[in-house]
């Protein structure tokens, strides 16, 4: 057998072996209820709630909803496990209510930071899944809340500080 063909038949052999569900990552579940998710602790109006849901949790909490087809062929399922692992440890909206005020006032910062670039969900997640794209108008709903949610948390960790 020629050098080539040794080549791509390891290849062909090794992308076939990755494929045994024994190399699959675990799935972004959690049973737990989110006792420390981010409208536990903070006031989250239902429609911003929605939004966030439906745009950001996917990647940014303990709970992924749905894994599309492609997710079982590796090494596809590898690179979307680090990117939801990276995602989370960035921001975890499931972990949102255990942040010091100083760490939630700067999420809130780096959200409305994200909304008002547009630069989340990222752009590669919005080519896959049309549901999450949001609407100008939905950025700058968005945006507006976390400016208004890094105020009260500062002023909240200020007024605390001070007595």
């Amino acid at each position: 057998m020629k050098r080539r063909t040794k080549i791509i038949l390891t290849i062909i052999v090794i992308l076939l072996v990755i494929q045994l569900p024994v190399f699959t990552p675990a799935k972004n579940t959690s049973k737990a209820d989110p006792v420390n998710d981010i409208a536990k602790a903070y006031d989250v109006p239902m429609d911003i709630q929605m939004m966030v849901y439906n745009s950001c949790y996917d990647c940014h909490s303990n709970y992924t909803r749905e894994y599309p087809w492609y997710y079982h062929i590796q090494p596809v399922s590898w690179w979307m496990a680090l990117h939801i692992h990276n995602a989370k440890k960035e921001l975890n909206f499931s972990e949102f209510a255990t942040y010091s005020p100083e760490k939630a006032a700067k999420k809130f910062d780096e959200i409305r930071e994200q909304m008002e670039k547009k630069e989340m969900p990222i752009k590669s997640y919005r080519l896959m899944h049309d549901d999450v794209k949001l609407s100008d108008e939905e950025y700058e709903e968005l945006a507006a809340w976390a400016k208004k949610m890094h105020a009260e948390v500062l002023d909240k960790s200020d007024s605390l500080h001070q007595q």
